[in-house]
């Protein structure tokens, strides 16, 4: 089998973690990528090397200097043969380096255009990064660090999504578009279960039902996700409990006796939604 995009050509001079995940998936999905670093390399590719090296498996590496002359004639070069063009910088970086979407789409009108930017509109040339889109829209609490890069992750797959879309539109006009993708406002909608009360403390998601929590094992923790009523009936049959029975208190003796491990493999032999918490893996 073909991915969808096999034949289709794409060209990113995206660093840092949005713009590198979606060509990863493009990648994924077929699609020949070549990706542009400048000299200095990407800050991905100092800070996390094997992360970095698993998100250009397969991608054509091309180091330029796109403020000079040499380096835009050879993007351009590159731009004549692209479909998806995927960028993450500001608006005025790349007007300056004549590479915002009218000035690539004068020169080809083929190229479908992906923008990553922080923030949209008015707003467009504000500075930020995944911390600061997260904590504007209400997802750091109690001033922890976030556990990953959500809003990275999903602008990642937003971004992949509007590619495709692009080239549908392409496919039905003949002519490039551009898609933008703004980090903020995914942020903005990544925080809507918050909004409305579903994740907050003692909510729907949040804790207020005991068949949807995490608990202490005997060794580690596990999370219960019997949330439907014929999951949480096979979880009243496979613990012989009552549904009096069913308390925070009561599944926290249970789940007590027991590693999380173990729990685990009971909870697949009784097809009920519960896995062991564990750290992530490579």
């Amino acid at each position: 089998m073909t991915g969808p995009l096999e034949g289709k050509r794409v060209l990113s001079i995206a660093v840092n973690l949005p713009g590198p995940a979606a060509v990863a998936r493009l990648a994924s999905w077929g699609a020949s990528v070549t990706t542009v670093l400048p000299p200095t390399g990407d800050p991905l590719e100092h800070f996390a090397l094997a992360y970095f090296d698993e998100l250009h498996e397969g991608q054509a590496i091309e180091r330029l200097d796109l403020k000079s002359d040499a380096g835009r004639a050879r993007l351009d070069e590159l731009l004549a043969e692209t479909d998806v063009f995927v960028t993450s910088s500001r608006p005025s970086a790349l007007a300056r380096l004549g590479l915002d979407h009218a000035a690539v789409s004068g020169r080809h009108t083929q190229v479908c255009q992906v923008d990553i930017v922080g923030h949209s509109g008015d707003d467009a040339e504000t500075a930020g990064h995944d911390l600061t889109y997260q904590a504007a829209a209400g997802l750091v609490r109690d001033g922890r660090m976030p556990a990953t890069t959500v809003v990275d992750l999903a602008g990642a797959e937003r971004a992949a999504g509007e590619a495709a879309a692009a080239l549908v539109e392409r496919a039905r006009t003949g002519q490039g578009c551009r898609r933008e993708v703004a980090l903020a406002d995914l942020a903005h909608m990544m925080a809507r279960p918050v909004v409305h009360g579903l994740t907050v403390p003692d909510g729907l998601l949040g804790g207020a039902l005991p068949v949807y929590d995490v608990y202490a094992a005997s060794q580690g923790h596990v999370a219960l996700a019997a949330l439907e009523p014929h999951f949480t009936a096979r979880l009243l049959t496979a613990l012989e409990l009552d549904p009096a029975d069913l308390t925070r208190q009561r599944l926290e003796q249970v789940f007590a006796s027991r590693t999380a491990l173990a729990w685990q493999q009971w909870a697949h032999e009784h097809d009920i939604p519960l896995a062991a918490v564990t750290s992530p893996s490579a």
